[in-house]
C-alpha cells in the first residue's frame, strides 16, 4: 500500500493501555506533521515509553484508533516497524562486538542493500570512522549515545522514535546529539522525543506533556507556556532562604523553588501573588521583580496537578 508524504507522521486518538488494573496511558491523542521535532514530557511513570510502543507496534493498544507513518497502528505493526528508528532508554547493541561489527549487524537484521556502504555511511554521518574497532562496552556514555544512533538510521526510517536518548550524557554530547536531530528533521525526517531536560524540550518544533498516562498539555513552547496561565515573580538578595519559608503556603504562591541564589514564585492567581511576593520581599529585604514564567516552571507546575501527583511513587 502506498502512503502519501503529505499524511501526518503521527495520528492517534483515544489510545489507552492498561496492564491489569493500572491504566498506563489514558485515552491520549497526538497529530505530529512530518519532518518535525516532537518533544515528549513527563515524569517517570507516566506513560511516555508505553505509548512509544504502541506507535511503533511493539504493543498493541486496548482501545483507540490511529496511524503511524500512514499505516493503522493496529493492523499493520509490522510496516510500520520497518520504517521506524527506535532507540531505547538502555543501550541495546552488543558490549562485546565493535562499533563497525554492531552496525553490520543491524544491517543485517534489515535486510538493507548495499550493506557495507549503508555501515560505511554511518560510520561516516555520526563520526565514528576513527573508532570502527573500538568494542561498544568500552565506549562512553556520549559515544554509545552516537553508536545508537547510527544504528537506528542504518535502514534509512522516516520516523524517529527516541525514549530519554541523552539521559547520562555530558552537556558537550547532548549538544551535538541535538545538532544531528536537526539536520535529520531538516532533512525530512520526524522526530518524538522524550526528554527531561528543558533546554531540549526548548529545542523541540512543538511539545506533549504527559502525566498519569493523560495528555496535560501540547503545542509550541511559548503555547504551552501561554496556556499553563502563571505568574512568576524572582526575588533576589542575601535572606532568599527565609524568604522562602515565608512565601511557602502564602495566598497565590502555588510554586516556590530556588533558582541559584534567586528564588522563583509562581501560580495561577496573579493578583494574590503579587501581593505575596511584595509583603514578603519588603520583610526581608529583597528585590522582587515578575518575569515570564519558563518551561521549568510550568513543567514544575503541571506535575504538581496532575492526578496522582500527591502520591509518593511506587
Amino acid at each position: 500500500m502506498s502512503v502519501p508524504d503529505t499524511a501526518p507522521a503521527i495520528d492517534v486518538e483515544g489510545l489507552t493501555k492498561r496492564f491489569g488494573a493500572k491504566v498506563a496511558v489514558d485515552r491520549f491523542a497526538m497529530r505530529v506533521p512530518r519532518g518535525r521535532i516532537y518533544g515528549f514530557l513527563g515524569p517517570n511513570g507516566s506513560g511516555k515509553t508505553t505509548t512509544i510502543r504502541m506507535l511503533c507496534g511493539l504493543l498493541t493498544p486496548d482501545e483507540g484508533r490511529g496511524t503511524c507513518l500512514g499505516y493503522d497502528i493496529r493492523r499493520e505493526s509490522a510496516l510500520i516497524k520497518r520504517e521506524v528508528g527506535y532507540m531505547t532508554q538502555r543501550f541495546s547493541l552488543y558490549e562485546d562486538l565493535s562499533i563497525a561489527e554492531n552496525l553490520d549487524f543491524i544491517a543485517r537484521v534489515y535486510g538493507v542493500d548495499g550493506r557495507k556502504a549503508r555501515v560505511e555511511g554511518a560510520l561516516e554521518r555520526l563520526g565514528l570512522v576513527q573508532r570502527r574497532d573500538q568494542l561498544a562496552g568500552t565506549l562512553s556514555g556520549g559515544w554509545k549515545q552516537r553508536l545508537a544512533l547510527a544504528a537506528c538510521l542504518l535502514h534509512e526510517p522516516k520516523l524517529l522514535l527516541l525514549d530519554e536518548p541523552t539521559a547520562g550524557v555530558d552537556p558537550g554530547a547532548r549538544r551535538e546529539f541535538w545538532e544531528h536531530l536537526h539536520e535529520l528533521a531538516h532533512g525530512g525526517m520526524t522526530v518524538l522525543v522524550s526528554t527531561h531536560y528543558m533546554d531540549e524540550a526548548e529545542r523541540c518544533h512543538a511539545l506533549a506533556y504527559i502525566a498519569e498516562g493523560r495528555l496535560l498539555a501540547h503545542g509550541t513552547a511559548q503555547e504551552v507556556v501561554a496556556g499553563a496561565g502563571l505568574s512568576t515573580w524572582t526575588l533576589e538578595g542575601e535572606r532568599v532562604a527565609a524568604a522562602a519559608a515565608d512565601l511557602k503556603g502564602a495566598p497565590g504562591a502555588d510554586m516556590v523553588v530556588p533558582f541559584g541564589a534567586a528564588l522563583h514564585a509562581s501560580g495561577t492567581d496573579a493578583d494574590a501573588l503579587a501581593a505575596s511576593v511584595r509583603r514578603v520581599a519588603q520583610a526581608h529585604g529583597l528585590k522582587a521583580e515578575a518575569i515570564e514564567p519558563g518551561l521549568e516552571d510550568v513543567f514544575i507546575h503541571l506535575m504538581r496537578r496532575a492526578p496522582g501527583a500527591a502520591r509518593p511513587e511506587a
